[in-house]
């Protein structure tokens, strides 16, 4: 595959990969950083997968539901045509909760004739690491692996099981369904009971999307990526997922290669921000709580990401045995940046607190533990925030005084004075106002470079940082100011490459960067916007909208001359940097203001 053509499915405790010729390669059972089940995305021989085969003289075309998580994709040749509804279950229950079981749907639905297939189902479990044996019982096949640890995988369907464990073609006779599960089933399913599950899945994603604030353009990229970001939110703690996908590369052939299905602060912070601006205030709620519950000391000190159920500990290591990605070595699982010390997820973390107590006004449940944060992040930042940092981007070996990190040290502080003001805490207030004008004050003594004419990546330094763009969104700067007008003009000028943009171009831990990060071209273009330059702004976005996969999909990098998709997928940060860039350019204009007044 010449770039990511997959679509999500998911049910928010899980995640599947299906490919644009209807093959999952991707898939971890029962939750989203469990060992994989299918992962030839990772490994085009040994990975596994389970994948529906027709005959060249068939057409394949792929596409959601709209408003749901669900992908059909339609197998053709003009006379026999069928399409498969590919889901994982996700509905509310008669009492209370939600229905979402470690299970895959695969529902057949004959469109015409008689159209025929072959069906591969070959499930590698725990990462491919071992022998998997599959053995056709009486109604379902088991899958069964023993080799490091014990793992089982059972498959029902109403076609026969033979045929679909020795990849004989079968006849669609009728609608069928294949049903993937991670636990033995005490009910076998029926055809009835799939049609149910499918009828279920789809008013939920339906109910979900139409809570979902419409704006004058962009409503179908905007939903589209809203479902994608809840798709990698992880109901039973809070956390948001960076990513489904881990060792997806950011560049072909290079090793920076990252496992993604964490929940990083900052990442999960911006998106529940987004997120509960749009309309979904439970997601916001489920991950303050997530936050609350990892932080019980007042003297603890936040990491900058957690295993989604509140791991602290993340070790880092390689599956040697997997080929990677194009073969992009190594194939990493665990993430080794969990111990690395980033300045900037306070005032990250602040900035939504501050948003969500604004929200939720009249629901002070968890009020008392966020004032306790609030105060515990100042103590933090008022004894940190001076020392050097490995900053937004995770440099792995060298500390700085990464702008963007002061920048959000100032945040932190901002937001606390106006939490503290918000819960009639007067004095806590006036006491941090003078820590904010000193770090507002060392930003634009120290990070403002004369002979740039930016905001430079860190203290000292020549070399520019789209990060640094952000200082706008955050309060740090006005739009107009016009030093922040010369760091977006600088920043074009040296990192865009024909509308794409570079994080950075100096030369980090593994080299220099050859590939543009996505959200960092939706940050230049909102700052374009902001600056007044509004039409380039929503020309650039639509040839970044371009960029996407067939279902309007990103991962967190983009090839500067191909264009393909790289990195993990789909990427949290550029489905929220979307959003944020769609609801900008859907303002209402002062030119449309006057042609109103017009007409």
């Amino acid at each position: 595959m010449k770039n990511l053509n997959y679509g999500i499915i998911g049910n928010c405790r899980s995640a599947a990969l299906v490919s644009d010729k209807g093959a999952i390669e991707w898939c971890c059972l029962p939750e989203f950083d469990s060992a994989s089940v299918f992962a030839k995305i990772l490994d085009q021989e040994i990975g596994g997968s389970f994948e529906i085969q027709v005959t060249e003289d068939y057409t394949i075309t792929q596409k959601y539901i709209p408003n749901t998580s669900i992908v059909v994709t339609t197998f053709s040749n003009g006379t026999d045509a069928f399409e498969i509804n590919d889901f994982m279950p996700r509905y509310r229950k008669e009492k209370g909760g939600y229905m979402a079981p470690p299970e895959i749907i695969r529902y057949f639905k004959k469109l015409s004739g008689n159209p025929s297939f072959r069906i591969i189902y070959d499930p590698r479990l725990d990462y491919a690491s071992g022998v998997t044996s599959s053995y056709v019982k009486e109604n379902h096949i088991v899958s069964l692996t023993g080799t490091i640890k014990f793992d089982s995988l059972f498959l029902y369907s109403n076609l026969d099981l033979e045929s679909i464990a020795n990849g004989n073609e079968i006849t669609l006779k009728g609608d069928g369904y294949l049903l993937m599960a991670y636990n033995e089933k005490i009910f076998i399913p029926t055809l009835t009971k799939i049609n149910l599950e499918f009828e279920r899945t789809k008013t939920y994603w339906l109910s979900w999307s139409d809570k979902t604030t419409e704006y004058k353009k962009y409503n179908e990229q905007i939903a589209r990526s809203a479902i994608t970001l809840k798709l990698l939110s992880y109901e039973k703690t809070g956390a948001v997922l960076a990513a489904a996908t881990t060792s997806l590369p950011e560049t072909i052939g290079e090793v920076r290669n990252w496992d993604y299905r964490f929940c990083w602060i900052r990442d999960a912070s911006m998106v529940v921000k987004v997120i509960s601006e749009l309309g979904h205030k439970k997601l916001a709620k489920d991950y303050l709580q997530f936050i609350i519950d990892l932080v019980p000391n007042k003297d603890e000190k936040l990491q900058i990401m957690y295993g989604i159920n509140k791991e602290k500990k993340l070790t880092e290591e390689t599956l040697d045995h997997l080929n990677g990605y194009m073969g992009s070595k190594p194939v990493r699982i665990g993430n080794a940046a969990y111990s690395q010390r980033q300045n900037d997820i306070y005032g990250i973390l602040m900035d939504v607190i501050h948003q969500q107590l604004i929200t939720f006004s009249n629901d002070t449940e968890n009020g008392e533990e966020l004032w306790n944060i609030t105060k515990g992040i100042v103590w933090v930042v008022d004894k940190h925030w001076q020392e050097p940092d490995k900053g937004i981007w995770e440099f792995r070996t060298e500390e700085r005084h990464f702008t963007f990190s002061k920048i959000l040290c100032w945040t932190a502080i901002d937001r606390a004075i106006k939490v503290a003001r918000i819960l009639g805490k007067k004095h806590k207030a006036e006491k941090w106002e003078p820590l904010a004008a000193t770090i507002k004050n060392d930003i634009m003594e120290n990070a403002w470079n004369e002979s740039v004419q930016a905001f430079t990546q860190s203290y000292g330094s020549n070399d520019l940082d789209t990060s640094v763009l952000l200082m706008e969104s955050y309060g740090f700067i006005e739009a107009m100011d016009p030093k922040y007008v010369a760091t977006v003009k600088a920043i074009e000028r040296d990192l865009s490459n024909d509308g794409l943009l570079y994080r950075y171009k100096n030369k980090d831990d593994f080299g220099l960067p050859s590939s543009s990060f996505t959200i960092c071209t939706f940050w230049f273009i909102n700052s374009l916007y902001k600056i007044g330059e509004e039409k380039k702004a929503e020309k650039l976005f639509e040839q970044l909208l371009s960029y996407s996969n067939h279902l309007g999909l990103f991962s967190e990098d983009i090839d500067f001359e191909t264009k393909r998709l790289l990195g993990n997928f789909p990427q949290a940060y550029s489905h929220l940097a979307l959003i944020e860039t769609a609801i900008n350019l859907s303002r209402i204009t002062n030119e449309e203001v006057v042609l109103d007044a017009i007409r």
